[in-house]
């Protein structure tokens, strides 16, 4: 009983630090003042309880949230990129999507108002002015903003049903699931075809709502007979009851108050939700023409429904109007309802999941090619203007710093060799 969509989320780009000097005359030793970069947009998954179904992410399956702005002179950094929320039901579990199957659990939304970036936006790169020392009074290196993270990941949802349909076997309550929603139960002309609760997403017009087919009860069902008390428990779960009667058989108030009957035996509760009344098989003869008849001898019935429907899941004649009907008597259930309670903002998760990045430094891509992978390096590379000899010794000097020199040693790398990095190249010395 799962809903589930896959969506990809791309999170923004860190801006990038720049490269620039103060020089004026009223501050002779200004020196470097490239700004920073600003941190790119993330993508923020956020439970809410007012949401029971994930239809919304197959009409919106892709999230991008905006790059970091870049930084200026005068230590002015780049502006932070706003996040990207999305809500989504609560026990909604977040699988990391890779080849068409799930490949690791990264997160379990079960908290109202729990929060997971699930797609961490990139680092603003630094400015010169971080690369001021001792020996380097004017830094000419700068980096580039870090990459977003670009993910595909699976929303899982174990759905709880809002509408429950009830009666008794061959009623056609799978019949008219089938005709409101995308649920294919299985459907045939013998007692207990539906031998396990099916569910189904109703949508009415831009909202949804979740209906369960409850499979048929008999008499005796609270005492367990047919599996009814199983069957019942999910009847507990449900907001909005539909009672499905077939309306050819004969002794239909009977098979109504059968049904009822059990239903407040079982659990004095359910006799107090709300609960529609759908006689079906309006497609039949002798059902569409002793319409007047069957509302008169409805009129012994004990009210348990407050309205009836008569409807063809055939012909789908008359499920507009009860699908209309389940949904507002349903909005005004959420409406009376206590509100969820809520949880202290310093009480609520925030979920980072770290997937495992690669931690190579250096790869070799030919005979005497090699590229440097480390991130930082190849964020400094990109940041820089690399053309001038200046900033190429500084940069050497950095590689040396992040070990990614011992690193080509180590690979191989001899003297003449081609190294790459980000869109430089250079000569091995």
């Amino acid at each position: 009983m799962l809903d589930s969509a896959v969506i990809e989320v791309r999170a923004g780009n860190g801006g990038h630090g720049i490269v620039s000097f103060i020089r004026e005359a009223l501050l002779p030793r200004g020196g470097p003042g490239g700004g920073d970069g600003g941190h790119g947009g993330d993508i923020v998954l956020i439970a809410d309880a007012e949401i029971n179904t994930l239809t919304k992410f197959h009409w919106q399956p892709h999230f991008i949230a905006k790059n970091g702005g870049r930084g200026d002179g005068h230590h002015r950094n780049g502006q932070k990129a706003e996040s990207i929320e999305v809500t989504v039901p609560l026990g909604t579990e977040v699988w990391l999507w890779v080849d068409g199957e799930d490949k690791e659990l990264i997160g379990d939304l079960s908290t109202p108002g729990q929060r997971m970036i699930v797609a961490e936006g990139g680092r603003g790169g630094w400015g010169n002015a971080h690369f001021v020392s001792s020996t380097h009074q004017e830094p000419l290196l700068a980096e580039a903003g870090g990459e977003g993270e670009i993910r595909r990941v699976r929303l899982n949802l174990k759905l709880l049903a809002d509408v429950g349909l009830i009666g008794m076997p061959n009623a056609g309550k799978s019949s008219i699931l089938t005709a409101i929603s995308a649920a294919r139960p299985k459907v045939a002309n013998y007692p207990f075809t539906t031998l396990e609760p099916v569910l189904g997403v109703v949508e009415h017009g831009p909202q949804a709502f979740v209906a369960v087919d409850i499979p048929g009860l008999i008499e005796g069902a609270h005492t367990g007979i047919g599996l009814g008390d199983e069957f019942l428990k999910h009847v507990q779960r449900t907001r909005v009851l539909v009672h499905v009667v077939d309306g050819s058989e004969d002794d239909v108030p009977g098979r109504i108050k059968a049904i009822n009957d059990e239903i407040t035996q079982f659990d004095l509760e359910l006799s107090k939700k709300p609960q529609i009344l759908a006689i079906n098989k309006l497609d039949l003869d002798e059902v569409s023409v002793l319409i007047d008849e069957i509302k008169d001898s409805l009129d012994d019935v004990g009210g348990l429904h407050s309205e009836t429907h008569f409807v063809s899941a055939a012909t789908h004649d008359g499920l507009d109007d009860l699908k209309t009907s389940m949904f507002h008597l349903l909005r005004s259930t959420y409406d009376q309802g206590e509100p969820v309670p809520e949880v202290p903002a310093q009480e609520i998760p925030v979920l980072r999941p770290n997937i495992r990045k690669s931690t190579e430094v250096v790869v070799r891509e030919g005979k005497g090619v090699f590229r440097i992978v480390h991130q930082k390096a190849v964020r400094l590379a990109r940041g820089s203007n690399l053309e001038t000899w200046e900033a190429r010794v500084q940069y050497h000097r950095r590689l040396e710093q992040l070990k990614v020199t011992k690193a080509l040693k180590n690979a191989g790398a001899d003297v003449g060799d081609t190294v790459l990095v980000g869109d430089w190249e250079f000569d091995w010395e």
